[in-house]
């Protein structure tokens, strides 16, 4: 079995760890055997025709700014993926362009691709710490966010999970993050999957149940410093 990871923008969105996201996919993929390979999409670039998983991070606003008329180009491609199924993550800048718009603290317009029905606008105070999240689909989900952004989702649209602590989306409605088909937008850095293996194998084994057309049972692996990691982190102070 081999799967094939699109990694949109590592140049210009990639804060915070944000590529330890790609990392842990990868090992988790060659810990069973299977073969992974990951394409960096920049800006330009032509998008290939069929990944297996769609990845992308968090950036400033002038990273996003940068990425923004590629991605309107690359749009409709990443719109049918989607809708097909792809599994898919994306984290803080490129979750809010996953978005209809961006606006910015200069009140600047950054259009969105609007695979999630959501709006954000940029605040002067960050929301910034440890939170803990928990997901009907996943449960516990454990992070760090450092975003300006406040984000309000429409009502056709499921959050990731609610705040236990932290603040999440906007800090006021207790949501974070979305999740539409098997796409997962967050504002959870650290990096995330590290730390939340569960949300790795939810992507891996997606991935493999759309390739090859059976339900894929996932080789079980030793999690134990995955776990502890995740325990430490949801100790944390906020």
């Amino acid at each position: 079995m081999n799967l094939t990871i699109l990694h949109l923008y590592p140049q210009l969105m990639n804060l915070y760890g944000d590529h330890g996201n790609l990392l842990t996919l990868t090992r988790r993929c060659q810990w069973r055997d299977i073969k992974v390979k990951a394409i960096n999409y920049e800006t330009g670039d032509k998008l290939p025709a069929n990944p297996d998983i769609i990845f992308g991070g968090g950036g400033q606003d002038s990273g996003q700014i940068q990425v923004a008329d590629d991605l309107q180009i690359i749009a409709p491609q990443l719109q049918q993926l989607i809708q097909q199924g792809t599994p898919t993550l994306v984290v803080c800048g490129l979750y809010q362009l996953f978005g209809n718009f961006f606006r910015t603290s200069d009140g600047n317009i950054i259009d969105g691709i609007s695979i999630f029905d959501l709006e954000t606008t940029a605040s002067s105070k960050r929301l910034t710490g440890n939170i803990t999240i928990d997901s009907p689909k996943f449960g516990q989900i454990v992070g760090y966010e450092n975003h300006s952004g406040r984000t309000k989702l429409s009502d056709n649209i499921q959050p990731l999970g609610t705040v236990l602590r932290g603040a999440g989306n906007n800090g006021n409605d207790h949501t974070e993050g979305a999740f539409y088909k098997n796409t997962i937008g967050t504002y959870l850095h650290g990096p995330l999957l590290p730390k939340n293996p569960h949300l790795a194998d939810f992507l891996i084994q997606t991935a493999l149940q759309r390739k090859y057309g059976t339900k894929q049972k996932l080789a079980k692996l030793d999690d134990e410093l995955e776990n502890k990691a995740h325990k430490t982190a949801a100790s944390r102070p906020v």
